[in-house]
């Protein structure tokens, strides 16, 4: 049986892979990353305008078409603004962990909603992969902090990623993935007002290569990943997509940036990248047969 679905994941875990290895080096060098997003807002554009294209300029222009791909385009940028806003007021080693978990969202909707199924292979990596993917950004030995707005954003964050993947496969059945795409791009770029509003232009700003030309080399890389990322879901099961793009693509960042340093691993994150490869390999041998027998 073909398993379209497998090879689009995996392109979209090598992109987003070496899109997280790369993405810290525009604010290392001074670029914001509310600008960044402005970047990769823009960055959107090319492969949206190259699918329709060879979809024959075809967009469904349906209502139903529309809600479905702006939803999952605002959720997607939304929980991006209000990420921003997380780690400007609470600790990024507890923000992202939580942030994390949205494939559980997806995985939890998936089977209740969707009624999709998995064998005991899919089960498996499923479980690995959500035990894998706080541990990629845990950071122990750190000052406790209060629970305040900061803990309730990244709730919200987890939850609009989450639902953001459940609507990428409804989507799918409502919509073509060009037509996806192209609502995707059209909701990032809705949102670039409200990047601009957030971005402190009182500071030095890069303007040049190490500014806006550096950020979209890399972020060029999540572009093509979100595209080959609808193309997954409309092919794959959202409860087993979900888990094994989010534990692959880490686990790829977590290897390039060992070999980009040189630097060994903390134990937590060992354990992560264990996990995640284990959690990916069981979730790409699952038979597409055995589905319903779990």
């Amino acid at each position: 049986m073909q398993r379209h679905w497998l090879t689009y994941a995996l392109v979209t875990t090598l992109f987003w892979g070496a899109w997280g290895a790369l993405t810290g080096l525009s604010s290392e060098r001074g670029f914001p990353d509310t600008l960044v997003y402005v970047v990769w807002a823009l960055t959107m554009i090319p492969p949206a305008v190259f699918v329709l294209a060879r979809a024959g300029w075809k967009l469904q222009r349906d209502r139903r078409a529309v809600i479905q791909g702006l939803t999952v385009g605002l959720l997607g940028a939304g929980g991006q603004m209000l990420l921003f806003r997380a780690v400007e007021s609470g600790p990024a080693y507890l923000i992202f962990p939580i942030v994390s978990l949205s494939p559980g969202v997806t995985i939890a909707l998936s089977y209740g909603l969707l009624r999709e199924r998995t064998g005991k292979l899919g089960v498996a990596g499923i479980v690995l992969a959500l035990f894998a993917l706080p541990l990629f950004d845990y950071q122990p030995g750190q000052q406790s902090q209060a629970l305040g707005l900061w803990f309730a954003l990244a709730l919200v964050v987890m939850l609009a990623w989450g639902l953001q993947a459940y609507f990428l496969k409804t989507a799918n059945n409502a919509a073509s993935a060009e037509s996806i795409f192209f609502y995707m791009t059209l909701s990032a770029l809705l949102c670039i007002p409200a990047a601009l509003w957030m971005t402190d232009f009182s500071k030095p700003i890069p303007w040049g290569w190490d500014g806006p030309g550096l950020a979209a080399c890399i972020q060029v890389l999540n572009a093509i990943g979100a595209l080959t990322l609808v193309y997954a879901f409309r092919y794959g099961k959202a409860l087993v997509v979900s888990p094994l793009v989010n534990a692959g693509a880490p686990l790829l960042t977590a290897l390039a940036s060992m070999a980009m340093s040189g630097a060994a691993p903390g134990g937590f994150k060992l354990a992560g990248v264990a996990l995640a490869l284990l959690a990916a390999l069981l979730l790409a041998l699952q038979p597409e047969g055995d589905a319903n027998k779990a």
